[in-house]
């Protein structure tokens, strides 16, 4: 067979049309619930009843699941196209490329569509890429054909609606619609900052202000160089995402004030959505966005693509393929954000990545609270700049010292900046008075991508934001922006954020005009920038200066507050304040093909933990070293523990899906006087060690803590004296811990406040501590049919205490009337859901501590390896899904159907795990 028709048969394979997946025949009847569609605000409190039937909803979008296979090979494409050497290294794909590899069949596509239009709704838009189909329609009608309630909710004075309940889709879309997009109206935030002082103006001998114009920006981050070499931008292309229409004549006020060329940007509304209008909120962030992407890629076509929801405009900027570079400046805190919500976004990423899009967002100006709400006001990041395929900017803030980094008066061209200024993180909420400061920290959704390593990096599993920062304060020193008519200061992660990616636009035409590639694209440049950030230092600007911690106030007379700092200092190499720091962006697009090799490898990482900082020789510490490898392979063997060089011994390693943990305990009398070094010293299969230290206080005097006491254990959810690996385990005693916390994130810690337990030698993770209760998780680890030995480590006093372990102790969640919650009322016919702990063992195995990535697919969570079954009233029920959701850890989700014949009022609920019955709960049968 020759070479060529080898390469036919490829290609027509690679061509062929996807199966089709919707098999059975679509009845409206039997449904398919999708959970994670309840907004957070839009809460019982605030609900104000349904919305008119009439109302007229615009762009209800369907997303369209991938197959696992899909799923698989999309994730393996997107590793390819940043590996330098792969034959897929920055080739991009069409939207009808994507759609013939990833997309739903057209059989399928063409059956939901024809649904929808059985439905009485409106086809707006139907995905090039066969990811998506969006509709307008009324709420009636949309009620109707997805079985959901649409209500108005009043928040914070502001009216919206939202869907009251989960949607629903046929059961023959079940593992093909993924979620639907558009039935609530809380939208994404701008992440702008105006200035404190309201007449801008520019640096003069008097004013003693400096404000930014586009050649301040340029010389302080080396963007001048370039420009001097030709490359401003000249055909390339940016999308700019907003939701209000603009009024062009600020756009050129602004070019002409700077002598920057005049070029108007291209202005699309998104086909079949709603026109916003003006919107007052919204006109001064596209602006800004629109003029300061231009003020870098200066010679760039910048298209402004706007609908009445911002990523609406840019899930078409997408599907449609506009730019290679697309830029939001908005954003809305994780945990008020829809987990369908995130998950959606996720796939829009994954899709332009796998075009060659980079898609850039605002890390959030509210430091660590990200949400800036007393209802959420611990720690939280920003949404889509969480996404690992999207890039997220947070902000610096100039330190000039007694340094002269200005002229006195400005040039031709209204700048007056000498050189690079030294940047600390962005932080005004002192002088702003409420929280003001870039945003930064570990998202709750998405786990750890492999490329996020390097010095700095915490290894928790989590992705961690920001990726890149510019200056961002409003105060010292704002961008200068028209926006009305009038002149402006503005700052917030909102504006490096289209700064940056003007940086990218000068990247693809550097990278195109030196003949590295043929075309401009990047897709996600972020395992580039994490490489570059250890092979290349110098490139970046380390910050190692300021914090973003800040305080969300409590409201005048709320007892029930407690305001508390939160946020990160910064700190060398990567931190949560302002990620790899700042850029010298000469040096980035020259060296961006002279140093790295894109994804970093599999290897192998550890590191140490004492539960102690200080102890003394009567005390007992725990070292808990934490081995991980970022293939998935579980690490196996020991660890060696050593102090000063001298050992201490040895401890086994056990977990599972790539995570591994080895207690040693240790009496401080086998430690030196002093601040002697503990190392944990791992050796992997292939002979590769990796090490980590921590250095403790060694003191002669006791650190005094009570001696703990266990008085028993009880199942965490139902309060029964029942166990299971896995489980979340109740335990009750004195002088447990020495302090109250609870745990803030996933992974789970498996320190706190100097609190640690372990089960039969290994690790237990901790929901939380106090002095009269812990909850722990047991490990997975741990045999079912024994007796499991609990060791609990408070502060170097340790107690000791057995229980007896089945391979399953279901124990449902339930409110203070017994209900299970969430769902305590359900109506005939209608699905539920429930939570219980102690399932046992689950396949795919799931590391003790963490909870499932959020980018697994549906049908790939980790589900109890024992039947489960639920009875209502004594009758058994259809289960329409059981497995352990996004953010959880220990705990099983358990969707159901309530019989259509069983009698209304209280009915007892049982789930069996493996032929063991949970205690029952207390169900309210409506109508």
């Amino acid at each position: 067979m020759t070479r060529l028709l080898i390469a036919i048969l490829i290609l027509a394979a690679a061509a062929a049309a996807q199966p089709s997946r919707i098999e059975r025949a679509i009845d409206n009847r039997q449904r398919h619930p999708l959970a994670g569609h309840l907004h957070p605000q839009a809460r019982t409190e605030n609900d104000q009843g349904r919305v008119l039937p009439s109302r007229q909803l615009s762009y209800v979008t369907l997303a369209l699941a991938q197959s696992e296979k899909q799923q698989a090979e999309l994730d393996q494409l997107l590793a390819d196209q940043q590996t330098p050497g792969s034959p897929n290294y920055h080739r991009w794909l069409s939207p009808e490329d994507f759609a013939q590899r990833f997309g739903v069949s057209e059989d399928d596509l063409n059956k939901i569509r024809t649904w929808l239009e059985g439905q009485g709704l409106t086809i707006a838009a139907v995905a090039r890429g066969r990811s998506w189909i969006a509709v307008n329609g009324t709420a009636a009608q949309l009620e109707s054909a997805l079985q959901t309630e649409i209500h108005t909710y009043l928040v914070n004075g502001q009216t919206h609606f939202a869907n009251a309940t989960d949607p629903s889709v046929p059961a023959a879309f079940a593992g093909v619609v993924r979620s639907i997009r558009g039935l609530n109206d809380f939208r994404a935030k701008p992440a702008k900052r105006p200035s404190r002082n309201l007449v801008p103006d520019y640096t003069s001998s008097t004013s003693g202000r400096h404000y930014l114009a586009p050649d301040d920006l340029a010389g302080i981050y080396n963007m001048t160089s370039l420009y001097k070499a030709g490359i401003d931008g000249s055909g390339q292309s940016l999308v700019i995402a907003g939701q209000t229409q603009i009024a062009l004549s600020d756009i050129q006020l602004f070019r002409s004030s700077y002598n920057l060329p005049a070029i108007d940007p291209q202005i699309i509304l998104v086909p079949n959505s709603r026109d916003p209008g003006i919107s007052a909120d919204d006109l001064p962030e596209a602006d800004l966005d629109i003029e300061w992407a231009g003020a870098v890629a200066r010679n760039a076509n910048v298209i402004y693509v706007y609908s009445n929801d911002v990523m609406q405009s840019v899930q078409y900027a997408i599907d449609q393929n506009l730019a290679p570079v697309v830029s939001t400046s908005y954003g809305l805190c994780e945990l008020e954000t829809p987990v369908s919500d995130a998950l959606t976004l996720r796939s829009w990423a994954k899709q332009g990545n796998a075009q060659g899009i980079t898609w850039f967002s605002a890390s959030g100006d509210s430091g660590g609270a990200d949400c800036d709400d007393v209802q959420n006001s611990g720690y939280s990041v920003d949404a889509p700049a969480s996404i690992p395929e999207v890039t997220g900017i947070g902000g610096t803030e100039f330190q000039e010292g007694s340094g002269t980094f200005w002229n006195v008066a400005n040039d031709a061209n209204r700048a007056s900046v000498l050189s690079y200024i030294p940047e600390a993180a962005w932080n005004d909420s002192a002088i702003d008075g409420t929280p003001s400061a870039t945003g930064g920290g570990a998202s709750f959704f998405f786990a750890q991508p492999s490329w996020q390593t390097g010095p700095g990096v915490p290894a928790d599993n989590a992705r961690h934001v920001p990726d890149i920062s510019m200056t961002a304060s409003a105060d010292h020193d704002g961008y200068l922006v028209y926006t009305s008519g009038k002149l402006q200061v503005y700052g917030g992660t909102s504006v490096p954020t289209p700064a940056f990616a003007g940086v990218a636009a000068l990247l693809n035409q550097y990278l195109v005009s030196s003949g590295a590639q043929s075309s401009p694209g990047l897709g996600n440049m972020n395992p580039k920038l994490y490489s570059l950030a250890q092979s290349t230092p110098d490139i970046f600007h380390d910050i190692v200066n300021g914090d973003n911690i800040v305080t969300v106030n409590c409201p005048a007379r709320n007892r029930n507050c407690g305001a508390m700092p939160v946020g990160f200092s910064t700190g060398v190499g990567y931190d949560s304040v302002t990620g790899l720091g700042s850029v010298d962006t000469y040096k980035l697009v020259t060296g961006w093909n002279g140093a790295g090799s894109g994804a970093p490898a599999a290897k192998t990482s550890i590191k140490l933990l004492s539960n102690l900082n200080t102890l003394a020789a009567t005390d007992v510490v725990y070292l808990i070293a934490t081995a991980s490898n970022t293939s998935g392979v579980t690490p196996s063997g020991s660890v060696q523990f050593q102090a000063n060089g001298a050992s201490l011994g040895s401890a086994n390693l056990a977990g599972s899906a790539g995570t591994a943990t080895a207690t040693l305990s240790v009496n401080g009398s086998q430690l030196p006087q002093g601040s002697p070094m503990i190392t944990a010293v791992y050796t992997d299969s292939s002979s590769n060690s990796v090490s980590a230290s921590v250095t403790v206080s060694v003191t002669s005097a006791s650190t005094g803590s009570a001696l703990p006491a266990i008085d028993g254990f009880a199942n965490g959810a139902s309060f029964k004296l029942t166990y299971a690996p896995g489980m979340t385990l109740s335990i009750f005693g004195s002088q447990l811990a020495s302090s109250t916390a609870a745990a803030s994130s996933v992974p789970l810690p498996i320190s706190m406040g100097g609190v640690a337990v372990t089960v039969n030698g290994v690790v237990a993770p901790l929901y939380y501590i106090s002095a009269g209760q812990l909850n722990i998780q047991i490990p997975y680890e741990t045999a079912a049919n024994s007796t499991a030995t609990v060791n609990i480590n408070n502060n170097g006093h340790v107690t000791t205490r057995t229980f007896n372990l089945a391979s399953a102790a279901p124990g449902i969640f339930v409110d203070q009337n017994s209900a299970p919650v969430p769902s305590i009322s359900i109506a005939r016919g209608k699905i539920g859901t429930l939570f219980i702990t102690g399932a046992g063992s689950v396949t795919p195995q799931v590391s003790t501590g963490a909870a499932p990535s959020s980018g697994t697919p549906l049908a790939s969570l980790p589900k109890p390896t024992q039947d489960v079954s639920v009875t209502v009233g004594g009758v058994q029920v259809p289960t329409q899904f059981v497995g352990i959701p996004y953010g959880l850890v220990g705990v099983t989700q358990i969707n159901y159907q309530v019989p259509t014949g069983i009698g209304i009022g209280t009915q007892p609920v049982v789930v069996k795990v493996g032929g063991v019955s949970s205690a029952p709960a207390s169900l309210n049968v409506t109508n």
